[in-house]
């Protein structure tokens, strides 16, 4: 079995022969305690890759994860001591896969050579990008392509679809709703990849969830593919910022504690609903997305228009530049997820650091306005 899967992930390679000049690619990876170290490193060969350096402090299996408060590879303490040996090494690229190996994080040097964490927007804008540019300039590309993602992911992958004439879907949060829309499309359109802004990707169709042992193998392929352009996946990064539009996400979730904590949310919810803000961040509220209700309101006009997804209690604040703010409660604990997602221009990559420390002002005083804090 373990075979038969590493030959179909072999199969994902788009570019095989750049990843054969660019073999000695310098790789971190780190399975925190988890499942990934059984074929992450089995794969990575396979693909062609023999630079591979494992973190031997998180090496080992371990339900009790010793080295780390929390094993999730979207914080920074679970990378640190995969940050400490990429920089220690001078890496190319660092990789962290979760407990059960589904969804992973990397991290790559940026302009000043210092080493960054990617949030799961941008690591799923690099791949979706990727999958359309490669397959493009490589001959692969079909009219009928699709890519999938989720409500709450970043829009930018909406725009670069739009831009290349591929079909972007989006879907409730869930890879069984990728799934689902895969299977329901199969027979006229062809899914390359998929995915969500929490760290989880999905790459081809013959898993059908979210997989991070793939998701490693083609990230380091995109790093060497940029390796051998003379870029990093960071530079890649700004160079779509600036192509498509600056946007820069976040998230921030928020539990009410207490025997009355459910009735706060769904109080919360009431009152986004039914008196929305006309203003965020000194702009506009154009629109407002019930997914509850499967509407989708004009504010301006008061006209609406029906949303095609299944119901879900998830609402969406869409700004006159773009912009928009999603509120999602979670269905099992006295829980609620705020997804902010600001845009904005990049003239000159030289720009970057101050273009997305404002759109990071931006969304501080949106979340000060919502009274989130």
């Amino acid at each position: 079995m373990d075979h038969a899967y590493i030959t179909m992930v072999k199969g994902l390679s788009i570019y095989p022969d750049i990843i054969q000049q660019q073999s000695d690619l310098k790789i971190v990876y780190t399975p925190i305690h988890g499942t990934g170290i059984k074929l992450v490193p089995d794969v990575l060969k396979a693909f062609g890759f023999n630079n591979v350096h494992i973190v031997s402090e998180q090496a080992i299996p371990d339900g009790n994860f010793p080295t780390v408060d929390y094993p999730n590879p979207e914080e920074s303490e679970a990378m640190s001591y995969g940050l400490k040996l990429a920089k220690d090494l001078d890496a190319d690229i660092l990789c962290g896969t979760d407990p059960d190996a589904d969804r992973l994080a990397i991290g790559v040097r940026n302009d000043k050579g210092e080493w960054v964490l990617m949030n799961g927007n941008q690591t799923a804008l690099l791949a979706f990008n990727y999958m359309i540019e490669a397959r493009r300039k490589k001959g692969l590309a079909k009219d009928n392509d699709m890519v999938v993602k989720t409500i709450v992911t970043t829009d930018l992958i909406d725009i670069i679809s739009a831009k290349n004439d591929i079909k972007c879907y989006n879907v409730l949060t869930g890879f069984k709703w990728i799934a689902e829309l895969i299977k329901s499309k199969e027979a006229n359109e062809n899914y390359i990849i998929g995915g969500e802004e929490s760290y989880g990707l999905m790459i081809g169709d013959q898993l059908r969830d979210k997989d991070a042992v793939s998701a490693v193998a083609f990230l380091c392929e995109m790093a060497a593919y940029e390796k051998d352009a003379g870029k990093s996946l960071f530079t890649k990064l700004v160079e779509l910022y600036k192509e498509y539009g600056l946007f820069r996400e976040h998230l921030i979730s928020i539990t009410k504690k207490g025997r009355d904590g459910q009735a706060q949310i769904a109080a919360m919810m009431d009152q986004f609903r039914n008196n929305p803000p006309s203003t965020l961040g000194g702009v506009p509220v154009v629109g407002l997305y019930d997914y509850e209700k499967r509407e989708a309101k004009d504010l301006a006009n008061g006209q609406v228009c029906a949303i095609d997804l299944p119901k879900s209690n998830v609402l969406q604040f869409v700004l006159e530049d773009g912009s928009k703010i999603s509120a999602r409660p979670s269905g099992t604990e006295p829980k609620i997820k705020f997804y902010f997602s600001v845009q904005g221009k990049l003239d000159r990559a030289e720009d970057f650091d101050t273009a997305y420390a404002s759109l990071g002002n931006k969304i501080d005083t949106i979340i000060a306005e919502l009274g989130l804090v």
